[in-house]
């Protein structure tokens, strides 16, 4: 018998701490805490065991005690970031996980695996400001056309999906604006273009799950075929370290992972370690904490009188409010909204923007509690202005995207509720005083 299989009976959240008894690519039952490598390349015995490694370099991954893995070099592959992967590709319910440097790193190599020079991507047109300027910027200069797109309307969807069309892109919730998209419905207007194909012509639905994690969502379930992440937010949580995966099918792996050889965006063993070590180890206990936080701050904006629109989907009022119940979902099925809020300063025009601005100014040189910084998912309070910072790469497109200049983007940390709204409120305060000067 597998000595990974009495780990099935126990809960995912205590597999987060424990992780497997037995790793092809390292036993460490022994240990208390995995260990961690810190050499670039590894000896070899003899040239044929050399000459194996290359020649079994990204083959599919091993699953036996029988199994040994020959190590060459840390860019082709290494014990530590091995343990990272095999962990989240048993909670994302995978068949294969690659890290990598950097949640942009992942996305990059996704996109150029997917998708050979001539082919198409079609894509929610709201996403992550760098992911944009990917499909802007870089995919055209390899022969990758993109055509973005409202998802929010799925038969927009459909007339885009031709014989070229390679990957559906989309993020749930979206970043900034926190819509939710039907990842199970997105599946299936894909398996029914695929019809007919053949499996190297086949378009894939992509579906960056940095914002849910896999606590509170869990895409390949719902259809999905391949799950990108940044591991730098929410499941490092800490805000120390970098990284990036790319959960998928068996039948890619030896594609992705000749990706990260020949791109080089490898994460290394130390930010491997701290992401299994701590970000996954406290991760259920951290999503509970901050959903907490988020869901009683995103009632109070929404009753702030300064604000236009709030987005969150644990509130009733949020457009997708019934879709987000059945889609995120914790491990044991509760409803998990996540930790991030989106809303719009009120006003129009120059004064409305001038209104934002004096809020966030406030926080930056005023509040304890919330720092106002980019990225997201930290134990840390964070908050910023997308349209200006993290999605200014849309431009003058910012709107039509939905991104409003008044908008602000809110990530719920571990800090006590109370002293959160507190900051909160004198930074709303500080609207009004300075319409009234």
């Amino acid at each position: 018998m597998n000595p990974n299989d009495k780990i099935r009976k126990y809960s995912k959240e205590t597999f987060l701490i424990h992780g497997l008894p037995f790793d092809a690519y390292w036993e460490y039952g022994h240990h208390v805490i995995p260990p961690i490598t810190a050499s670039t390349a590894f000896r070899l015995d003899s040239t044929q065991r050399g000459a194996d490694g290359f020649a079994n370099f990204a083959a599919p991954r091993m699953t036996g005690p029988g199994d040994k893995p020959i190590y060459i070099y840390d860019r082709l592959g290494e014990p530590t970031v091995a343990l990272l992967e095999n962990a989240l590709c048993e909670i994302e319910g995978g068949e294969s996980a690659t890290a990598f440097a950097s949640g942009m790193s992942a996305i990059s190599a996704a996109f150029l695996t997917l998708c050979p020079q001539g082919t198409e991507v079609v894509a929610h047109e709201t996403m992550y400001g760098c992911t944009f300027s990917l499909l802007t910027n870089w995919l055209p200069r390899f022969g990758i056309k993109v055509h973005f797109t409202d998802f929010r309307k799925p038969d927009a969807v459909r007339k885009l999906l031709n014989r070229k069309t390679r990957v559906v892109y989309l993020e749930s919730p979206v970043n900034p604006t926190l819509d939710v998209l039907d990842i199970r419905e997105f599946s299936g207007i894909v398996r029914d273009a695929n019809r007919g194909r053949k499996d190297e012509e086949k378009a894939l639905l992509v579906v960056d799950n940095t914002f849910a994690t896999p606590y509170c969502q869990r895409p390949l379930s719902l259809g999905a075929d391949m799950v990108v992440h940044s591991l730098t937010k929410n499941v490092m949580g800490f805000g120390t370290d970098m990284g990036g995966m790319i959960v998928a099918p068996l039948s890619h792996h030896s594609a992705i992972r000749l990706a990260r050889k020949d791109l080089g965006g490898v994460v290394a063993p130390r930010a491997a370690w701290n992401i299994l070590v701590y970000g996954l180890n406290s991760l259920p206990v951290r999503m509970d904490r901050q959903m907490q936080n988020a869901r009683k701050v995103a009632a109070y904006i929404e009753n702030r009188p300064e604000v236009g629109r709030v987005s969150y989907p644990g509130l009733k009022s949020h457009p997708q409010h019934s879709l987000a119940q059945k889609q995120m979902r914790d491990f044991r099925g509760r409803f998990a909204p996540g930790l991030l809020i989106y809303f719009e300063i009120g006003g129009k025009g120059r004064a409305g923007v001038s209104r934002a601005r004096r809020f966030m100014d406030h926080i930056g040189s005023q509040a304890y509690t919330l720092t106002l910084a980019v990225s997201l998912g930290t134990t840390k309070t964070l908050i910023e202005a997308p349209a200006l910072m993290t999605h200014c790469v849309y431009g003058e497109g910012a709107e039509e995207a939905g991104i409003k200049p008044t908008g602000v983007r809110l990530s719920l940390g571990i800090e006590d509720v109370e002293d959160i709204i507190r900051d909160l409120d004198g930074a709303f305060k500080a609207i009004k005083r300075g319409s009234q000067t």
